[in-house]
């Protein structure tokens, strides 16, 4: 085994030693990045935009794309075509052909069939719908898993999951501002009041990233917006950046059953870092709003954070429960596929670059903390705590697995 370079942990206070190697030179290594059609749960985005394959090509990666496969973000196959990626017929090609597959969604039962010993797979996780025999398949195969959810940088911040959440925050409040429409089959108010008519009551259940886009899309659509979180520091930040247009209070189980009596629109926003989102509004609670409210339960992809929300699709997108309209689509954004593979792709070339500019995934790990961080699977370990503790199995640490070979 190559002994990898020591120099991230340099700044991390992992696993640290005073001596620095000299490196003479850079081991570049082409990949061959596989773009797969997404095919579960009616996903339309796609993993990378034909810019990120030109970037990607230029730097002498070999990337191939199936073909359809960014047709519903109206990337058409020409154009990856033109980027340098070579087309293949179908999932089975391009998964045989490929060292690195980046999709979208989490392998689906079909897909976990076409996936190769010793792959490196980056995507979704999905923790809602995770299960342990989909981790120990991965397991066997000796699959080097990097989820979305976990990719943090050192400085905390989580890019894909900012990404996508900013675009959660925005569409929960434009969906909502529909179905509470009379012909989305709300009770027939707008978000926003007219003169001598109040606006409408949002109210938001956590203070992150798709807490604060709701909260700013609300408020330009002119409605009463009230946040609430467990962290006060978080809502005294929304509060600053909001300039204090809003309402904030603690996420008590008191408050909450307040605040969504009589909202208009509740938005589930509250959700744990690579763990299932806590559910904080109970059954009684939404039995107790008013009918043609709307739930827009925009964390469903990690559990949904409301007793009563269950997982829906784009072809059947909302259901009604104690005369509430309940949208609970996982995957949010893919109503929104264009702009969100531009997003992705901003975010995943460069990690997809490192990775070549390491030589090995061995050694881009050991270089480069988001990459580590957002692995859940390596060397036939599981390497996340969370989840671990979630379906009740072993783990290994990531940076002892790194440095000892296993």
């Amino acid at each position: 085994m190559e002994v990898p370079a020591l120099q991230s942990f340099a700044l991390e206070g992992g696993l640290l030693t005073m001596e620095k190697p000299l490196r003479v030179g850079e081991r570049h290594t082409s990949l061959r990045i596989g773009i797969p059609r997404e095919i579960s749960n009616e996903e339309r985005r796609v993993s990378l935009a034909p810019s990120g394959v030109s970037t990607l090509v230029a730097n002498r990666h070999e990337v191939y794309v199936e073909k359809g496969a960014g047709e519903q973000a109206h990337f058409s196959d020409e154009r990856y075509a033109e980027a340098g990626a070579e087309l293949v017929e179908n999932s089975a090609d391009l998964y045989s052909k490929c060292e690195l597959i980046v999709k979208v969604g989490p392998p689906c039962e079909e897909e976990l069939s076409l996936l190769q010993e010793k792959q490196i797979l980056i995507s979704a996780l999905h923790l809602g719908d995770t299960s342990p025999a989909f981790l120990r398949r991965l397991m066997e195969l000796n699959i080097t898993g990097i989820g979305f959810e976990f990719i943090r940088e050192a400085d905390g911040t989580l890019p894909i999951v900012r990404m996508m959440h900013e675009i959660m925050g925005s569409m929960a409040v434009q969906i909502a501002a529909h179905y509470l429409e009379s012909g989305g089959g709300g009770k027939g108010v707008m978000l926003g009041g007219i003169s001598g008519v109040p606006p409408s009551t949002v109210v938001i259940l956590g203070a992150g990233v798709v807490g604060e886009w709701a909260a700013r899309t609300a408020l330009g659509f002119g409605a009463h917006v009230i946040v609430l979180d467990n962290d006060l520091s978080a809502l005294r930040v929304m509060e600053h950046y909001l300039d204090r247009r809003i309402t904030t209070a603690m996420a008590t189980e008191q408050y909450i059953r307040q605040a969504v009596a009589r909202a208009d629109v509740v938005i589930g926003a509250m959700m744990a870092v690579g763990q299932r989102a806590p559910v904080v509004v109970t059954e009684d609670m939404v039995a107790a709003m008013r009918p043609g409210s709307v739930i827009v339960d925009a964390v469903i992809d990690q559990g949904g954070c409301i007793e009563t929300s269950r997982p829906t699709t784009h072809s059947e997108p909302v259901f009604v429960k104690h005369g509430v309209i309940h949208y609970c689509i996982p995957n949010m954004p893919s109503n929104a596929a264009r702009t969100a593979t531009y997003a992705l792709t901003n975010v995943l070339v460069p990690y997809l670059l490192k990775i070549g500019e390491a030589g090995s995934i061995n050694e881009a790990l050991w270089r480069d903390v988001g990459l580590r961080n957002g692995t859940y699977v390596y060397r036939r370990h599981l390497t996340k705590k969370s989840l671990a503790n979630m379906f009740g199995m072993p783990h290994r640490d990531i940076e002892l697995l790194i440095a000892s070979g296993i």
